[in-house]
């Protein structure tokens, strides 16, 4: 008889996985892909950069799984990981930015144009882009509580825990963050 890891904590699936299960690993896969795909997805806007870097961040959790703290929630721990292949794709992205506007004319043909593909799950296409514009133009620091808190659902102390600020910075930088927003969009 085997064990069913659908009903083990993440501490215990931690433990299991250090010994290299696959099942375990598809177990916590399973569990935590959707809420990392949709946090990497909002922080660059793009389905398919978001599932390459959803990925990255899976295999690099697994194979940092020995540092895993159990006394913490697993879903902070992967999404702390999931940030920070965000802000890498970030710094990536501007690299390569400066370089492509660094090209004489000439080439420019050369250069692919990056548009986001369509958001295939949105019912209102023209207000769902309008907000994401929006809040593409906040700094990136209130951006990223703004996701945390509201599409995340994540709680202002998880949200403190994560960014490794306190729980009153994470409270002040969704009220500046919900104001700008506000603006942005036009809206009183």
């Amino acid at each position: 008889m085997s064990l069913d890891l659908s009903h083990c904590s993440d501490r215990e699936l931690a433990a299991l996985a250090r010994t290299s299960r696959d099942d375990v690993f598809r177990e916590l896969l399973a569990r935590y892909k959707a809420p990392v795909f949709r946090l990497i997805r909002y922080h660059v806007g793009d389905a398919d950069e978001a599932m390459d870097l959803s990925q990255e961040a899976f295999v690099a959790a697994f194979a940092a799984i020995d540092r895993y703290d159990g006394d913490r929630p697993f879903r902070i721990w992967i999404s702390r990981i999931a940030l920070n292949k965000c802000r890498d794709w970030s710094r990536r992205r501007a690299v390569r930015s400066f370089f492509t506007r660094a090209l004489p004319l000439d080439n420019a043909h050369d250069v692919a144009i990056e548009a986001p593909a369509p958001d295939i799950e949105a019912g209102d296409r023209a207000e769902l882009a309008r907000v994401r514009k929006a809040m593409s133009r906040l700094p990136h620091n209130l951006r990223e509580v703004l996701v945390l808190r509201g599409v995340e659902e994540l709680s202002q102390s998880e949200s403190a825990e994560l960014l490794k600020v306190s729980e009153k910075t994470v409270e002040t930088r969704l009220y500046r963050a919900r104001a700008r927003l506000r603006m942005l969009l036009g809206e009183k």
